[in-house]
C-alpha cells in the first residue's frame, strides 16, 4: 500500500509538472515562433495567453469532473487530449493553428491539474503523510515556472521552437503507462455518487472566468480597451449566470458547504494574494531584469532562475513538512511571507546593480526559501476538513485561486509599473507579501477546541 501511495504521488507530480511547465515554456521561444509561422507582434502573445485563458476557464468544470466521473477516467482522458494537443502544435505550419492547439492544451490542463491534487487528498489522510506529499506537489507547482523558462531556453537554443510543444509526447507516454498502474485500483477509481456536471453552471462560471482572465490580461499588456471592456461585461454577465443557476442547481460547481470551512475561504483568498506574487509576476519580471538590465541571453537569463527554483523545491519537500510537526503551520507560513517580503525588499533596492550575485542571486535564494515555506501550509489549508466528494471542487477553487491571482496581479503591476520599473514592482510585491503574513497570524489560525469540565 506504501509503495503505491508514493507511485500515485509520482504521477500527479509529473502530470503537475508538465501542465505548469507548458505555462511558461513557450515564453522564450516566442520571438522565433513570430518569425517562423509569420505572427504579428501583437497577436503572437495568444501562443502564451490562450493557454492561460483555456486553463483558467475550464478548471472548476474540470476539478468537479473528477468527483462525478472519476479520477482515474478524468486523469487519463485529459494526459490523452494533452499530448494530442502538443503533437498538433509541435506540427503547426501556421500561427492559428498553434493558438488552436495551446487553447485545447490548456483545456486539458484544467482536467489534469485538478486531479492530481484530488488524487493526493483521497490517497493520503490528514496528517504527517499527506502534508509531505502536499509540500512535493506544491514544491514543483511553484516552481515549474522556473523549470519551464530553463528547459524552453535550452530546447529553443539547442534544438528548435518545436521541440518546446513535442517534448510533452515521451513524457505524456511514460506519464499514461505510469497512471494505468498506480491509479488503477482503490478510492481514486471510484466517482462520487452525484447527479453529474450542472452544464448550464459550468458554461457560466467558464465565461467568467475566461472572460475575466482576457479582460485583465488585455489591461495589463496594454491591448484594446474595447475588448477589455467587452470581456469585462461578458465576465460579469457569465458571473451573475453562474450565481443564479448555482442557487437551484441540484450538482453545483461549488458545493455552498465548502464556504462553511473557515480553512478553505481563508486559505483560498491567501493563494489568491499569493498567486499575484508567485504564478506568473515573479518569474516574469526576474526575466526582464536579467535580459534587459544584465544583458544576459535567454538561455543565460533561464539558468538565472536556478537560485530561485531550487530553493522553492528544497525548501517545500525538505523543510517545510517537519517544521509543520513542531510549529503550528499558520505561524510556517507567515514566516514564509515575510521571508518573501524580505527578498522582494532587497531585490527591489539592489535591482540597480550591475552583478547578478547581488541584484538577483542572493535575493532570489531568500524570495524561494519564503515561498518554500508559505505554499505547502496554504495547501493543505484548503483540504483541511473537506469530505471526499467535494475533494476536486476544492482542487478547482484552489487552482483557479493561483492562476486568476497571477493574472490580475501580472495586470495591475504592469498598469501600474509597466515591465521596466523594476523597484516598484518588487516593492508591490513586497507588500502584498507583508499583508499575507499579517493575515496568516490572524486568520488562518486553527482554533482551539475549548475544553468542558
Amino acid at each position: 500500500m506504501r509503495d503505491r501511495s508514493w507511485g500515485v504521488l509520482t504521477v500527479a507530480c509529473l502530470a503537475q509538472l508538465l501542465v505548469v511547465l507548458d505555462a511558461s515554456v513557450v515564453n522564450i521561444a516566442l520571438p522565433k515562433i513570430a518569425t517562423t509561422l509569420s505572427f504579428e507582434d501583437s497577436d503572437v502573445q495568444w501562443v502564451a495567453s490562450g493557454y492561460t485563458v483555456a486553463f483558467a476557464a475550464a478548471l472548476l468544470v474540470g476539478a468537479r469532473a473528477a468527483d462525478t466521473r472519476g479520477i482515474r477516467k478524468v486523469f487519463l482522458f485529459g494526459v490523452c487530449l494533452f499530448v494530442a494537443a502538443s503533437v498538433a502544435g509541435g506540427f503547426a505550419t501556421t500561427g492559428p493553428i498553434l493558438v488552436s492547439a495551446r487553447i485545447v492544451q490548456g483545456l486539458a490542463a484544467a482536467i489534469v491539474s485538478p486531479a492530481t491534487f484530488t488524487v493526493l487528498t483521497v490517497t493520503f489522510p490528514e496528517g504527517p503523510m499527506r502534508t509531505r506529499a502536499v509540500a512535493v506537489w506544491t514544491a514543483i507547482s511553484v516552481a515549474g515556472g522556473g523549470v519551464g523558462n530553463i528547459l524552453g531556453g535550452a530546447l529553443t537554443e539547442y534544438v528548435s521552437w518545436r521541440a518546446v510543444l513535442l517534448i510533452n509526447l515521451p513524457i505524456g507516454l511514460a506519464l499514461l503507462v505510469a497512471a494505468r498502474r498506480y491509479l488503477g485500483v482503490g478510492r481514486a477509481e471510484t466517482p462520487s455518487p452525484q447527479t453529474g456536471l450542472d452544464a448550464i453552471g459550468a458554461l457560466s462560471g467558464a465565461l467568467a472566468l475566461g472572460a475575466s482572465t482576457v479582460a485583465v490580461t488585455q489591461l495589463g499588456a496594454g491591448g484594446s480597451r474595447a475588448l477589455s471592456v467587452t470581456m469585462m461585461f461578458l465576465a460579469s454577465a457569465g458571473s451573475i449566470g453562474f450565481v443564479l443557476r448555482h442557487r437551484r442547481s441540484r450538482a453545483p460547481l461549488i458545493p455552498l458547504r465548502l464556504f462553511a470551512i473557515r480553512s478553505v475561504v481563508v486559505g483560498n483568498l491567501l493563494t489568491l494574494l499569493t498567486g499575484a506574487v508567485f504564478q506568473i509576476p515573479i518569474w516574469l519580471y526576474l526575466t526582464y531584469q536579467m535580459q534587459q538590465l544584465l544583458q544576459r541571453s535567454p538561455l543565460q537569463a533561464a539558468i538565472g532562475f536556478l537560485p530561485l527554483t531550487v530553493a522553492l523545491v528544497v525548501t517545500g519537500v525538505a523543510i517545510t513538512p517537519p517544521l509543520m510537526r513542531r510549529i503550528p503551520a499558520h505561524l510556517v507560513a507567515a514566516a514564509g511571507a515575510t521571508l518573501a517580503a524580505a527578498g522582494l525588499l532587497v531585490l527591489a533596492t539592489a535591482s540597480g546593480a550591475p552583478g547578478y550575485v547581488a541584484s538577483v542571486g542572493v535575493p532570489s535564494i531568500l524570495i524561494g526559501i519564503g515561498g518554500g515555506l508559505l505554499n505547502t501550509p496554504l495547501a493543505t489549508a484548503v483540504t483541511s476538513g473537506v469530505e471526499r466528494s467535494d475533494a476536486g471542487a476544492a482542487s478547482g477553487l484552489m487552482n483557479t485561486a493561483k492562476q486568476f491571482g497571477g493574472a490580475m496581479g501580472l495586470a495591475l503591476l504592469t498598469i501600474a509599473a509597466g515591465l521596466t520599473d523594476f523597484r516598484f514592482a518588487y516593492s508591490a510585491m513586497a507588500a502584498a507579501m507583508a499583508v499575507t503574513a499579517v493575515c496568516c497570524v490572524i486568520f488562518l489560525r486553527t482554533p482551539t477546541p475549548r475544553v468542558r469540565y
